[in-house]
């Protein structure tokens, strides 16, 4: 018995090495390619769509449905390419025919899992190339996305691992405490007032405001994810990432987050000015 957990407590350092290394790997490039913008921008959450969808049918349906990976990553393709010309309304009108075609001819049992997958992961692609636009708002507005996520799921971890105390949906995700969540909140909201006072001329209370609105989706996504992947047997969606597992365990919490602040800085800002919308109160 003291062995196994000998050898357990020998690899956490290890893993947990890879997971800083990774994370320092690919901060740089999502914050970089959200200050370009444009294209550079597109295809880069275009290749992010493609790896969850990659992961979403593999986790479904197993790792040989190459023809449906082919027309459903297609679909993503072209709708990246109708969100990238100012055309975000035909491009959600054609991932909801994909997601149309998938349900009709994949089997029964995969009908309701594989539209699900082409909207996750479509949606992934869609909201952030909708509010990030060309407008320099539009980069702003993804740093405080980066911002809120990073900060609650880092400081999550380490408050949750720190104070311990009730867990918060142990069904789904054991690890993961209440004192762990309200913790990686308060933090999120102090990393987007640093954004916001950086920027400045922003509503900090505002901000904060926003902070832990999205804070609490980020995690209920996080949660979403894990609950997938229980469904399905999964500890992780794949192993792209050394350390971190998947592509979909990385981005569940950003991926609700930023459908949600679209939703908000649509309402607001209306199609042509979502991160006005989101950020300026």
């Amino acid at each position: 018995m003291t062995v196994p957990q000998a050898e357990g407590s020998a690899r956490k350092p290890s893993n947990l090495l890879l997971r800083v290394i990774s994370a320092a790997v690919m901060a740089p490039l999502a914050v970089g390619a959200a200050y370009v913008g444009g294209w550079v921008f597109a295809a880069f959450w275009v290749l992010a769509a493609l790896a969850v969808l990659w992961e979403w049918i593999g986790l479904v349906a197993g790792r040989d449905h190459r023809l449906l990976l082919l027309s459903c990553g297609g679909a993503i393709v072209l709708a990246a390419v109708l969100a990238w010309t100012d055309h975000p309304v035909a491009a959600v009108l054609l991932m909801a025919l994909g997601a149309l075609a998938a349900s009709i001819f994949v089997p029964r049992a995969q009908r309701p899992w594989i539209p699900a997958g082409i909207a996750y992961a479509g949606s992934m692609m869609l909201a952030p190339i909708i509010l990030r636009g060309e407008d320099f708002l539009g980069f702003i507005a993804i740093v405080l996305l980066f911002a809120i996520v990073w900060t609650t799921d880092v400081l999550a971890y380490f408050v949750g691992r720190a104070i311990g105390g009730p867990k918060l949906m142990p069904s789904v995700s054991p690890k993961k405490t209440w004192s762990g969540a309200v913790g990686g909140t308060l933090c999120a909201v102090a990393a987007a007032w640093v954004v916001a006072t950086s920027f400045g001329g922003f509503n900090v209370i505002a901000i904060a405001g926003l902070a832990v609105v999205l804070s609490v989706v980020s995690q209920a996504g996080d949660l979403l994810e894990s609950h997938i992947k229980r469904r399905f047997n999964a500890k992780d969606a794949s192993q792209i990432i050394p350390g971190h597992g998947g592509v979909m365990d990385r981005l569940d919490g950003f991926w609700a987050a930023v459908i949600v602040a679209v939703a908000i800085g649509v309402l607001r800002g209306g199609l042509d000015e979502p991160a006005r919308g989101l950020l300026v109160w």
